[in-house]
């Protein structure tokens, strides 16, 4: 356990008083400790870690708490007060964080034991009083207890118990001379890694975190740090005739202590019995709880037949690596797999994956239909497999229809928790396809700690990038700028960051001409941009400068044109606009058409901001009004709509009335309410 050192005892005591002298302050987490610490927020997040295996969000929450008690045994206040003087502003928020660390309710504070007093005789013996300094939490006792029973040469079993149960798999080594067999290693690897993504008491971080250690010489500790991680398992093995041979490890990722090993020596016909007794041994040895649905998914033998089952890891290999060509060349092994076996559903749901990812940036769909043939075999043949409900849902995402991907997409991350892939399938999907920023920057957030940090310096640029427009959709501006920044340290060249990072400028500053000045320097530095070409049109138009976002305009709808290219549909009713005011008005009337079309079509919660703005353009404001009050109801909007419509000129006339005035006062409210409940939540699941 961490915190045996005077120095890491030092260290609490420090972030205790912090966090007392802000006690009431409902906004101050992270970031404000970290400011109040002189420390970076990344070097904070790793210390409390490292020093109390809590998150900086939990140790805030249960000191907050631990203060709560003494107020509501000690004081007159009712729950509602003491939830205001220990910073939870929402009462029944601060109940429900109340039960789940005590066990019941505040308002039974008095009908149970009370808290030893022992800490506190202590505390008031080596503290002044004061009404800014409380006693430490419960938090710290907990740390020092398990401390001194560590260093008493207490069971290991209590140490155990208190390390967070978060694990990451690395790429098994190949100990045969015979490379051909290393596609064999590796599929060990993936079924052991695959079964531990099925138990939800585990954070298993992703195959891609491990795979960029393949060939590094960092230590564990290294490694630890770096991934935030608690334990790793190494493996080895080879192939011998007709048996296997496999090495497996579990270490302690802190010290680099080996806690267990075992050598697997089984029949090549007993393959996936040995991967459930790996997958089984490791969870054992870190006492992560299975339920039997787990257990009975892990159980589960994907096919009878070896031949086909090699010919699918040999599959898996290629698809795993990723470019185009071997795409293609993967589905050719899975369909071996399936003529060996026809009832493969796993074999399927990876073909239809390889097809998926194949076509996902092309214009033309080219495999569209077997994706949809391969899905639904899959499907047919295993209806509880989370790779066919992945693939089933990567049908329906490049089919656009959209609501009907997200059933599979929800049912697929159930069925295998710890799936990275299915979190970054939902941040996308939240992001893309039925935008909803709670849940964008939740998925975000999730993916986060699945991940760790990939492979390289440039795909962990946009690693941040996702994180950094997930955070500024909710309102999240310094964290965003914070991500953006980290982004562009990674990559300077990552163009989308900086892109973004103008936005979030304008976010802090309110100045759109130095956002319109950045994004002019951007693209300067690749003129075929046409996005940034739109936004630079569309920041002139909020600046009433409608001559010079008539030329970008002019540029973008060329290029639209000339590529035939159905994008940015939703931006042509302002285009339209910006036609008539200088003149253009059969253009104009082109681009109304075409955007009233578009929106009628509309599925998401911007359908209703869309009609109000097209009747507040034709001066239909009673109907404007009525369309608003409907988008009024709607919850986790971006925070552009926020900080943009109002510079709208379609909207000069349309704000002057109270009724709108009204509206618009209860959106911006609502908005950032539910900014704070965002915030709430993710600190309560140790996301923030």
């Amino acid at each position: 356990m961490a915190a045996t050192s005077p120095q890491d005892k030092e260290f609490l005591d420090q972030l205790i008083d912090k966090i007392n002298a802000h006690m009431g302050e409902e906004d101050f987490g992270v970031s404000g400790l970290a400011e109040a610490m002189h420390m970076s927020r990344s070097n904070l997040l790793r210390k409390v870690k490292k020093v109390t295996s809590l998150s900086v969000s939990q140790l805030i929450n249960q000191t907050r708490l631990e203060r709560a008690m003494q107020l509501l045994l000690t004081g007159t206040m009712n729950v509602s007060e003491v939830s205001h003087q220990v910073g939870f502003n929402s009462p029944s928020y601060f109940i429900k964080c109340f039960r789940e660390h005590y066990g019941y309710p505040p308002g039974e504070a008095g009908k149970h034991p009370e808290p030893s007093p022992s800490l506190e005789k202590e505390e008031s013996a080596r503290r002044p009083s004061s009404p800014k300094v409380f006693v430490i939490g419960g938090v710290l006792l907990l740390v020092l207890l398990a401390a001194g029973w560590f260093l008493s040469g207490g069971g290991a079993l209590e140490e155990k118990l208190s390390r967070e149960k978060s694990i990451v798999v690395l790429p098994f080594k190949n100990d045969s001379a015979d490379s051909t067999n290393l596609y064999l290693i590796n599929g060990l690897m993936e079924a052991t890694l695959n079964n531990l993504q099925k138990i939800k008491d585990l954070r298993v971080l992703s195959r891609t975190s491990a795979e960029k250690y393949r060939d590094s010489h960092k230590s564990i500790p290294e490694m630890a740090e770096e991934l935030d991680v608690s334990y790793f398992v190494e493996g080895s093995g080879q192939k011998m005739g007709e048996r296997i041979v496999l090495n497996i490890q579990l270490i302690e990722g802190a010290t680099d202590r080996h806690l267990w090993s075992k050598q697997y020596r089984r029949e090549a016909s007993d393959i996936f019995a040995l991967q459930q007794e790996i997958s089984r041994d490791i969870a054992h040895e870190i006492q992560a709880v299975i339920t039997p649905e787990e257990k009975s998914r892990i159980e589960k033998i994907p096919t009878e037949n070896l031949k086909a089952y090699d010919s699918f890891l040999q599959g898996l290999d290629l698809l795993n690596a990723g470019p185009d060509n071997d795409l293609l060349e993967s589905v050719v092994y899975f369909d071996e797999a399936i003529r060996q076996d026809e009832g493969f559903a796993l074999a399927y749901a990876c073909a239809g994956m390889a097809f998926y990812y194949h076509d996902l940036f092309r214009a033309e769909k080219e495999y569209l239909d077997q994706l949809g043939a391969y899905s639904d075999k899959a499907m047919l043949h295993d209806p509880t497999s989370a790779e066919s409900h992945i693939a089933k849902a990567m049908y329906y995402l490049l089919k656009k229809q959209y609501s009907q991907a997200l059933p599979f997409l929800e049912k697929a991350l159930e069925y295998k928790p710890n799936s990275s892939q299915v979190i970054g399938l939902l941040a996308d999907f939240y992001a893309n396809h039925l935008p909803n920023t709670g849940k964008y920057l939740e998925y975000a957030l999730k993916g986060m700690k699945l991940e760790s940090t990939p492979a390289d310096s440039v795909a962990t640029s946009y690693f941040y990038l996702r994180l950094g427009n997930a955070l500024i959709q909710t309102g999240f501006v310094d964290e965003a700028m914070e991500n953006l920044d980290l982004s562009l340290e990674y990559f300077s060249g990552n163009a989308y960051s900086r892109y973004v990072r103008a936005f979030v400028h304008y976010a802090k500053t309110k100045d759109l001409g130095k956002t319109k000045e950045m994004l002019i320097e951007e693209f300067a530095r690749d003129t075929t941009r046409f996005d940034i070409l739109q936004d630079i049109a569309k920041v002139s138009y909020y600046l009433r400068d409608y001559e010079s976002a008539y030329s970008y305009y002019e540029k973008f709808n060329q290029i639209r044109e000339q590529q035939q290219l159905n994008v940015y549909v939703h931006e042509n009713q302002l285009i339209g606009e910006v036609y008539e005011k200088v003149g253009k008005k059969a253009e104009a009337k082109r681009f109304f058409d075409s955007y009233r079309a578009y929106i009628e079509k509309d599925q998401t919660i911007y359908k209703n901001l869309g009609l109000a703005m097209i009747h507040a353009r034709e001066r239909n404001f009673d109907q404007a009004l009525e369309y608003l009050r409907l988008f009024a109801e709607e919850d986790n909007i971006q925070v552009w709509v926020i900080l943009f419509l109002p510079q709208d000129p379609m909207v000069d006339e349309l704000k002057k009335l109270p009724e709108f005035q009204k509206i618009w006062a209860g959106v911006e409210k609502k908005f950032w309410d539910n900014h704070r409940k965002i915030k709430e939540q993710l600190e309560y699941e140790g996301l923030w």
